[in-house]
């Protein structure tokens, strides 16, 4: 690419992530869409050759679809939120990327993403202590998607309610199909990975869409030592829409894996790993003097 040439970004996937990063994409001055592409069109993707691929598919669809992306010499961003997975999805896909010579950002979403650098500086500052992550009240994409993809599921909402400390209380409600049980469903989504560590209560409604609610949050706390001195606090609230600030996200991660791609830095990383300043339209020069 050229020093002014935009970045030419194709979304894979097109439902709320999808949508939230081609609205994302249309206000930057530093890249065009290129194309938005659904779960049968991949070949036709690949034929586009767009600078870089934005997922805002499932997340349990998200490694083999990266992985076949990559295979292409394609650069990928996804939102992948299966937070016990990402070690094991990072190495594998580390590898694929330097093999075919792309960059590949991993889990690029608010948590697991900037929630994850946010924590990185705290425990920089505050070295020993204990970090809580406290997400809601509010829908999580990740899960609510996990219980519509269950036998027998109409449709479905997942909220998330903070119990404080870092325990979390998962409220499903469904829909459920005709000539399905509501024991053998609830069961299900029970014992479905994103589940069965939390405290989950299933409850069945008439109408899902009377209960939906995009909006979302999460405090981060940090207490503990800096150097030798005690009762350091830090603190991080955030009250979003849950969708668009994924997709925002997303849109500056694909700006910092470009020149990445461009300084050869080929290999797949989470976004701990990333220069913040990469995430910024613009001159780095110009952060400099507004930011520090």
């Amino acid at each position: 690419m050229q020093k002014n040439e935009k970045i030419k970004v194709a979304i894979f996937g097109y439902g709320n992530i999808g949508k939230a990063v081609e609205e994302a994409v249309s206000v930057t001055n530093d890249m065009t869409l290129a194309g938005i592409f659904h779960h049968d069109e991949m070949g036709r993707l690949q034929a586009c050759q767009p600078d870089i691929v934005l997922l805002g598919v499932p997340s349990r669809e998200v490694p083999k679809a990266v992985e076949q992306l990559l295979k292409a010499g394609l650069n990928t961003v996804d939102s992948f939120d299966i937070h016990t997975q990402i070690p094991t999805v990072h190495k594998h896909l580390d590898e694929v990327a330097r093999q075919n010579k792309a960059v590949s950002i991993l889990s690029a979403g608010w948590d697991p993403g900037s929630d994850s650098m946010v924590r990185a500086l705290m425990q920089a500052l505050v070295p020993q202590g204990v970090t809580f992550t406290d997400f809601g009240p509010g829908r999580s994409m990740g899960h609510t998607v996990a219980a519509k993809n269950i036998e027998g599921v109409k449709d479905a909402l997942s909220m998330t309610i903070p119990l404080g400390t870092g325990i979390h209380r998962r409220m499903v409600y469904i829909e459920l199909e005709e000539g399905y049980s509501y024991e053998k469903v609830r069961d299900a989504i029970l014992h479905d990975d994103y589940f069965a560590h939390d405290e989950t209560h299933v409850i069945e409604v008439d109408n899902v869409k009377d209960l939906n609610n995009v909006a979302h949050g999460v405090h981060l706390s940090r207490n503990g030592v800096s150097g030798t001195t005690h009762n350091q606090r830090i603190e991080l609230t955030m009250s979003i829409n849950n969708p668009a600030l994924t997709g925002q996200i997303m849109v500056a991660t694909a700006r910092a894996a470009m020149r990445m791609a461009q300084r050869g830095q080929n290999g797949c990383y989470t976004m701990i790993e990333l220069a913040p300043i990469d995430l910024l339209e613009g001159e780095k020069e110009e952060w400099i003097k507004r930011l520090v």
